[in-house]
């Protein structure tokens, strides 16, 4: 169980191992630590500090002479209390209401188009659901180029999954907040969901409630795709208003 607080020196160490997990999906060792972030303490004291984090669940170790990996449970602390967003551009904004306002009339080419306006910016797989069981996606090959679905089991589940598109519904409606993400067992008892985060954001189309989101490992790059899905999702309720 996880033990709050940490102290200062273990939330800098703790933002660090995540970010570097974030960028490259391997262990993070202590060297890398000291010699890529500035945290003014040796590999020593960083092994240390990691050890404490790794007793409180927070990162685990794949294998004896590896390096940590964060915990679900980490990465939910980290987006909830140490993640910098990033503030999306005017550029950006634009661009993704071009790509989608000649769609506006039309729900289903703009719930398609959405969806693949949102896999090219945050190179990911990209969903949009309704609660009438439709269910737009792009970017599957996107997952190909990321570690975690190298696995060629993980990816037959995930790629199936997102033909039944109650499955998703189901999981989304369940929760009451607007936007969410949802980390490893919050997605199901599929096994294979343990690797996995989805960030999503509900809105209203005229009469039809939905849902867009982002689909990969759990290490998403959440400081980018949560502001990506969060503008998404309200511009389709600014357009289906």
């Amino acid at each position: 169980m996880t033990q709050f607080p940490l102290t200062d020196r273990q939330l800098e160490i703790l933002r660090a191992v995540i970010e570097e997990y974030i960028a490259t999906a391997e262990p993070v060792g202590s060297e890398t630590l000291e010699k890529k972030y500035n945290l003014g303490v040796s590999p020593a004291t960083i092994r240390n500090e990691m050890a404490r984090l790794t007793q409180i669940g927070m990162l685990h170790q794949p294998h004896a002479s590896s390096g940590r990996c964060p915990t679900p449970t980490a990465i939910r602390y980290y987006v909830d209390t140490l993640m910098r967003p990033k503030d999306l551009s005017v550029a950006e904004t634009v661009s993704v209401k071009e790509r989608v306002w000649d769609y506006r009339s039309d729900p289903g080419k703009l719930l398609r188009q959405s969806a693949k306006a949102l896999a090219e910016k945050t190179k990911a797989l990209a969903f949009a659901a309704t609660e009438e069981g439709e269910m737009y996606y792009a970017g599957a090959a996107n997952i190909l180029t990321m570690p975690e679905f190298f696995d060629y089991e993980l990816t037959l589940h995930l790629l199936e999954c997102l033909d039944q598109a109650e499955f998703w519904w189901n999981i989304i409606a369940e929760r009451s907040d607007a936007f969410n993400i949802l980390l490893g067992e919050s997605l199901g008892s599929r096994q294979f969901f343990s690797q996995c985060g989805v960030v999503y954001y509900k809105f209203s189309l005229g009469p039809t409630e939905g849902a867009i989101g982002v689909v990969g490992p759990f290490r998403l790059n959440y400081p980018f795709i949560i502001p990506i899905v969060r503008y998404m999702g309200r511009l389709l309720e600014e357009l289906g208003g």
